[in-house]
């Protein structure tokens, strides 16, 4: 961890914990009188919404360069994919089918979580949405080599608690969907997509629409479960309208394995970094 800067003025906590410690009169009851960075109903105000949007940046970002984690593995996938020991009570037959998904991300994720800890825990961290189903067995399996990794939960009225297989101290909690998807991004190594729903369609578009756009540089971007993706997406209907290009689809590769998963990120070859396209 980082040192902590030394400072020649009077530290806020120490002026935070004063104040309660004063009289109680009128005036030191007033909310007007409490610090500003003290008084939550402040903060919640809907004016503040830039301030707390900035402490989500940054307070997931101190922690993780505090950690030294330089680059991450991200795990993208449905919250309801069972794993193949609990597939009997799945909903409906396809996610039942797709439990054999959970295995493979738990097996990816432990083989580059061994790449990872041979790094000190600095490159290759697996990074998860930190819930259930695809994103648990994601921080499963890297807990099975003994390394660490990330979650970066949001408040959901369901879904909403990390899976006990997230880093303690890389547990994070988000209020901002932006925020929380520009973590994932920041430090991506690779991104891969597993079977999942609308947050899953959501992450994995924006992701591709960033780097087909060239706001984000070219990584390996893998779609887990050929079947699945061609069932659901008509890829090549979109290149042949024209509202995609025919290279957008070298933007990403399918894989049904990890071994394959792991295969492809050791060979990438990065692409010239794309122009970006104008008026986006």
């Amino acid at each position: 961890m980082t040192e902590r800067r030394h400072s020649r003025f009077r530290d806020a906590r120490e002026d935070s914990v004063a104040t309660k410690d004063l009289p109680s009169t009128r005036q030191t009851e007033s909310s007007a009188y409490r610090l500003a960075f003290a008084d939550e109903e402040f903060l919640y105000r809907p004016e503040l919404r830039p301030v707390r949007l900035q402490l989500e940046l940054q307070k997931t970002e101190l922690l993780l360069e505090e950690r030294g984690i330089e680059s991450t593995i991200v795990l993208f996938g449905g919250a309801r994919i069972p794993s193949p020991a609990n597939k009997d009570s799945a909903r409906t037959k396809t996610l039942a089918e797709l439990s054999e998904y959970y295995d493979e991300a738990r097996e990816f994720a432990r083989l580059m979580t061994e790449k990872s800890i041979a790094t000190g825990c600095r490159e290759y961290v697996i990074a998860t949405g930190g819930g259930p189903g695809v994103m648990e067995a994601g921080n499963r399996g890297a807990a099975d080599a003994g390394g660490i990794s990330i979650g970066l939960s949001i408040v959901l009225p369901h879904e909403q608690m990390p899976n006990a297989y997230v880093t303690p101290e890389l547990s994070f909690n988000f209020h901002y969907f932006a925020i929380r998807k520009m973590h994932f991004l920041m430090r991506a190594r690779a991104i891969c997509v597993f079977p999942g729903g609308f947050g899953t369609l959501d992450e994995m578009f924006e992701s591709l629409t960033l780097i087909q756009t060239g706001r984000m540089e070219r990584i390996p971007f893998l779609l887990f479960g050929r079947a699945f993706w061609e069932k659901i997406i008509n890829w090549t209907a979109l290149a042949e309208a024209g509202t995609i290009s025919a290279e957008d689809l070298d933007l990403f590769r399918f894989v049904d394995t990890a071994a394959e998963a792991v295969d492809l990120i050791d060979n990438w070859e990065p692409a010239p970094p794309r122009k970006s396209i104008p008026g986006r």
